[in-house]
């Protein structure tokens, strides 16, 4: 029985993560599950990573969790699935999903947790739990939701129905669609746009907008929420943050002499 696996190369400062498992149209199995917070880690520490396209070998990006490990036990290969997702969702440097064909059921998890997500003009997008009778994760939810808006994010869970990748572009799920030839193309062309930017401005950009109405969400150390105080501690640590940089003062001075901003902040 195939096990598959995630594998992963870097080029440029952008590292790319392929989901291979193509005799099951890529699917996650739990080895997969908890091989990608480890893998995350390992290129959130790398600095020389200044961004993650997650991708499926193939033709294909992802149709979810094995069936015959949720077959062993769905319990269990839901909390690894939440436990990746979340590492996804919590990298603190760009990610970017490259879609092509199916993405389905936990294959969307994973791509609604990237920051952005780049489809090919066949891409196909579900959330299918109610084929199953799997109760969606909350944090998956509402992550929904956010991108989505309810009624969207309703349609997609009550439904399981797929939707095609211009639906997916007119209700927020993906950001561009390209034929399928040009995909590659545009994702090395904007992830490398990506990796010469700041990596101050993107981080405290990613951090405000992905706790955007979640008052309370970390604290001033970036742990647990301390209460009331923890929006201004936040604000107060990327001023700290941005003064000790430079980033500022470089963007400026690569502007005024017409050449590109060589910025040294790094996550």
């Amino acid at each position: 029985m195939s096990e598959g696996e995630l594998r992963c190369g870097t080029d440029g400062g952008v590292a790319t993560v392929v989901i291979s498992n193509p005799a099951k149209r890529n699917a996650m199995t739990p080895r997969m599950w908890r091989a990608l917070p480890g893998l995350l880690a390992e290129l959130a520490a790398d600095r020389a990573v200044r961004a993650v396209v997650l991708t499926g070998a193939g033709g294909t990006f992802c149709a979810g969790a094995d069936i015959t490990s949720l077959r062993a036990g769905s319990e269990g290969t839901q909390g690894l699935a939440e436990a990746a997702e979340e590492a996804l969702a919590a990298f603190p440097k760009p990610t970017l999903a490259a879609v092509r064909g199916h993405c389905v059921g936990g294959g969307c998890q994973l791509a609604a947790a990237c920051d952005l997500r780049f489809a090919a003009e066949d891409a196909l997008f579900g959330v299918t739990p109610a084929k199953l009778g799997i109760v969606y994760p909350a944090g998956a939810t509402r992550r929904l939701v956010r991108l989505l808006g309810p009624a969207t994010a309703k349609y997609l869970l009550f439904s399981a129905e797929l939707i095609d990748a211009a639906r997916a572009l007119r209700t927020g799920l993906v950001d561009e669609v390209l034929p399928a030839a040009g995909l590659d193309a545009r994702v090395a062309e904007f992830t490398g746009v990506l990796a010469a930017r700041s990596q101050l401005t993107q981080a405290a950009a990613k951090e405000f907008a992905d706790t955007a109405g979640v008052p309370g969400e970390r604290d001033g150390d970036g742990g647990p929420p301390s209460g009331a105080g923890a929006d201004a501690a936040r604000i107060a640590h990327w001023a700290r943050q941005a003064r000790a940089a430079g980033d500022a003062a470089e963007g400026v001075a690569a502007f005024l002499e017409r050449r590109e901003p060589r910025f040294t902040w790094t996550v």
